[in-house]
């Protein structure tokens, strides 16, 4: 039934914002859903060996966590193949520059313009609309301190700035909405999407470009987490594991266009899934400045359905954040299991996380998980999990509804539509979640 205000009775509006373009990158040379979705449902992990392309001082940096006493650091990430591939000349921009440029600056403007292509959209016809850029994105280290001198002086201070990124694409597309960088560290892809889309609700913008971007500039994470003792034993993810010990660094990127439903249909565009609804909260004081909060991240996830009008036993998918550090997962089981838990043993949804293939993408790792549950509601499947032997021990499996995705499993519509749920958390304390749906009709069209 359908209100005054354009609202129907679940909460929900009745012109939803809906994806109707992507574009990612992703490790072992995932450069497109197609390729993304045969990584995933062939079940194969795209971790490698640190870059020799990079400067990086990669045996002191393996021999110093053995002779340091930190957790051992092995050679082993989730590496985007083409991060220092650029055409410069393409967007107008000379080559010292582009020298300068934050590589996460030059993957978000291939995807922002391969995103617009998907869309159907030609990327020079977007020049002064009010079309919006929202960014997931953290400082890497890219480049020399602005305090030296050095040949790209001149260029760094946009090169390197986080704020860049999103203005550097709407300076290239000449966008006339707003243009937002958010940094909630490992949340920030999810926080730029609620952003964006709170945005296209609010009017100030009709469409926007949204999603993260993640390129290491340095092996600086590992050697922090390193010192933390949250990396992995063995230098493979495995998330919801009872053996999973800590986390593996990795890159990736991937981005969206939202728009209105009814301007999607009114402008012959498919479209890929609906965004029924996103929430992000704090964790407020914990045990620690980057400890989790499993009451916020349950609060979180009741108030994401809620606002989606979905029940959880309609979530056939959920995919977790899935850090594989004892302390993440722990918090998160017990949160999800709270919320969505509460079906029949054996028959709710199933939980997975994109780590197990890829890594732990940090600020666009949310933004490769939204890819993941798109791409697999098309498909009509959910792929399996990697490198779970055995379930966490953290909850009862056999008592409530959630299950692991460890093998490829079909995904059946419920009531024409395929639900799922997205997570993202943040060591800023800032948790992300997003409940999307696709129609069966939809199917194989991502």
């Amino acid at each position: 039934m359908r209100s005054e205000n354009g609202h129907v009775e679940d909460g929900r509006t009745d012109d939803p914002v809906v994806i109707v373009g992507m574009a990612l990158e992703a490790p072992g040379g995932v450069d497109s859903a197609d390729s993304f979705w045969d990584l995933l449902s062939g079940q194969r992990e795209a971790l490698g060996p640190f870059p020799a392309d990079r400067g990086w001082a990669v045996t002191d940096l393996l021999e110093g966590s053995r002779r340091d006493g930190f957790k051992q650091i092995h050679d082993l990430g989730g590496f985007l193949s083409d991060a220092a591939c650029f055409d410069p000349s393409f967007f107008g921009i000379s080559p010292r520059e582009a020298d300068a440029m934050d590589p996460q600056q030059r993957v978000a403007l291939r995807l922002a313009w391969r995103t617009l292509e998907n869309s159907g959209i030609n990327p020079d016809e977007v020049a002064g609309h009010d079309v919006g850029c929202y960014i997931g994105a953290s400082a890497l280290e890219y480049g020399p301190e602005l305090s030296e001198y050095s040949t790209h002086s001149g260029h760094l201070i946009t090169g390197t700035s986080l704020g860049v990124i999103s203005g550097r694409i709407a300076y290239m597309l000449d966008l006339a909405g707003p243009a937002l960088t958010v940094d909630t560290s490992c949340s920030s892809a999810l926080a730029a999407l609620h952003t964006a889309a709170g945005a296209i609700r609010n009017g100030d913008c009709d469409m926007a470009l949204t999603g993260g971007v993640c390129v290491m500039g340095t092996p600086g994470y590992f050697v922090e987490f390193s010192k933390q003792h949250a990396l992995s034993d063995d230098g493979h993810c495995r998330p919801y594991s009872a053996a999973a010990s800590g986390t593996v660094w990795a890159e990736g990127a991937a981005m969206f266009l939202l728009q209105r439903r009814s301007a999607a249909i009114r402008n012959g565009r498919r479209v890929l899934a609906e965004l029924r609804a996103t929430a992000v909260n704090s964790d407020g004081r914990t045990i620690g400045l980057t400890a989790p909060s499993g009451a916020a991240q349950q609060r979180l996830f009741a108030r994401a359905i809620e606002r989606a009008g979905v029940r959880p036993e309609q979530v056939g998918m959920i995919e977790g954040h899935g850090t594989a550090t004892r302390l993440g997962d722990r918090t998160e089981l017990r949160a999800l299991a709270q919320t969505y838990g509460a079906t029949a043993p054996g028959t709710g949804a199933l939980l997975g996380s994109v780590k197990s293939n890829v890594g732990h993408a940090q600020a666009a790792a949310g933004a490769l998980g939204l890819a993941k549950v798109i791409i697999a509601a098309h498909r009509g499947a959910v792929p399996a999990s990697l490198h779970i032997d055995a379930a966490s021990r953290e909850i009862d499996w056999d008592a409530q509804g959630l299950r692991l995705a460890t093998t490829l499993t079909a995904w059946p519509a419920i009531d024409g539509q395929r639900i799922a749920a997205v997570s993202a958390f943040g060591m800023s304390g800032t948790n992300t979640h997003a409940v999307v749906s696709v129609p069966d009709s939809a199917q194989d069209a991502a």
